[in-house]
């Protein structure tokens, strides 16, 4: 079930109806209902995946239980390393067994040999590298004794498969989300009311915006041999939006879906194309994603406390594993470690931006972060590495335009970027989502009203898309 379908819709509001009027004068009864539904919608991709998922929080509950009751650390430190390469092999299998095969077969037949091995079907099961990594921080979070082992079942097994952050996050923290299902939760108006304008926000950004510039992507990238340089490098910077109004519109669906329930999910963007430095953009992009890395990762490997050549080494670690994350593809890798070299100036010169302080004009760094992070996300969306850099050679070597410029970027696809860029701009100012206050009543309506129908009229002419981080 898509956020941004028909029967998702019925869907939460049968849920919000048991959730709020039939399952509400119990705890313990209303998690179940949590679970039970987080089931339910996770089976509606293929009941297959429910086994996967539930063998994953057996795992990891029962591990948390043996770590919390073990005091012997050669025996704990045991437990911890069985039960986190577990996981790691566990995602391996399902995302990138084919990937190593295939890659070993084609550097052995560089070599000379004949290699022929066999292609295993193998489903990427939807969600799996997030719930995975749920797994993980839990299990090394109790080693270090820094949250107690849940001894609930339901409510661990809740906090691996909660559906509105289930297949795409943002990645959840057990010492934030488990204390949660553990209290009594009352229904609260302003906060319902919060989660429907973040719903309709998340809406707008992947209906009006990502899936408006998807059609005008995709164009590009099958068909760059032949097509302008202009739009080329127009795509690139579509893509840019696409993905941001994608995975962060099903960001602010998630929160907003959540509270309705009572239950508040971490942050994961932080209006990160107003970024200053290549730093501070990471501090805003995929928030879960790389606070994970940093807690889990790269501070355990030392972190920038051992000198600069032990940072550079930690910080190109993180990216690989961070491209690596994201898919069973070389472009991925590369996507990564390009990150990674745009880290070395900053490293050199320690120039992460403070406040108040830049050598240059704020919109000068603004546009040269947004340029260099353009740049990668087009290794980001190539289907190999061959592609993407005739993809940019193709952008200088074509003739650069042969027809005009609004055939090529209509309003319809601009307006939308520009209304997006002017609504982010008020959250960068106000340092998060806040809804946009109106001084008369009637106007706030006439806003929201015009948004469901921007979204209801996108919907009927462009087709219902997957979100790009289902993938993943």
């Amino acid at each position: 079930m898509l956020f941004n379908s028909i029967p998702f819709a019925l869907f939460l509001i049968l849920v919000f109806y048991g959730y709020w009027f039939i399952f509400n004068k119990n705890l313990r009864v209303q998690n179940a209902f949590i679970f039970v539904t987080s089931y339910v919608f996770y089976g509606w991709w293929d009941w297959q995946f429910l086994f996967l998922i539930s063998g994953s929080a057996l795992a990891g509950f029962f591990a948390g239980i043996l770590l919390e009751k073990n005091e012997d650390p050669y025996k704990r430190k045991l437990l911890v390393s069985s039960a986190i390469i577990m996981n790691i092999l566990f995602l391996a299998v399902f995302k990138y067994a084919n990937f190593f095969t295939d890659s070993l077969e084609a550097l052995l037949n560089q070599m000379g040999f004949q290699a022929d091995f066999i292609t295993l079907k193998i489903i990427l099961p939807i969600g799996i590298s997030f719930y995975t990594f749920h797994n993980i921080s839990y299990i090394i979070d109790v080693y270090r004794k820094t949250i107690p082992a849940t001894k609930n079942l339901i409510v661990y097994a809740s906090f691996m498969s909660y559906f509105p952050q289930l297949v795409a996050g943002p990645i959840q923290r057990a010492k934030t989300l488990i204390p949660q299902f553990q209290k009594e939760r009352k229904f609260d108006y302003a906060t319902a009311v919060a989660g429907m304008q973040q719903i309709l926000w998340g809406l707008f950004k992947k209906v009006v915006v990502a899936d408006t510039c998807a059609p005008h992507v995709n164009t590009a990238f099958a068909h760059y041999e032949t097509l302008p340089g202009i739009q080329l490098l127009l795509a690139a910077i579509l893509f840019a939006f696409q993905i941001y109004g994608d995975f962060s519109g099903y960001t602010d669906m998630a929160l907003g879906i959540s509270k309705l329930f009572g239950i508040e999910l971490t942050t994961n963007f932080k209006t990160p194309y107003f970024a200053r430095s290549i730093p501070d953009f990471w501090k805003r992009w995929h928030i879960s994603l790389t606070t994970w890395f940093k807690d889990y990762v790269y501070i355990p490997l030392g972190g920038n406390k051992n000198g600069l050549v032990t940072t550079l080494r930690n910080t190109f670690i993180i990216f690989l594993v961070s491209g690596f994350w994201h898919g069973a593809n070389w472009t991925f890798i590369f996507w990564g470690l390009l990150n990674a070299l745009y880290f070395i100036p900053y490293l050199f010169f320690k120039s992460t931006p403070k406040s108040g302080h830049y050598a240059l004009p704020d919109y000068i760094q603004m546009i040269f972060v947004f340029v260099c992070i353009c740049f990668s996300w087009i290794f980001f969306r190539a289907n190999s590495l061959t592609e993407a850099f005739a993809y940019i050679t193709h952008v200088y070597s074509n003739p650069f335009i042969t027809k005009p410029f609004l055939a090529i970027l209509p309003l319809s696809v601009a307006a939308p970027i520009l209304f997006l860029l002017a609504v982010e701009w008020h959250y960068f100012r106000t340092d998060g989502f806040r809804a946009i206050a109106f001084n008369y009543q009637w106007l706030a309506w006439a806003f929201y009203v015009s948004m469901i129908i921007l979204i209801l009229m996108n919907m009927s002419f462009h087709q219902t898309s997957d979100f790009i981080y289902f993938q993943f």
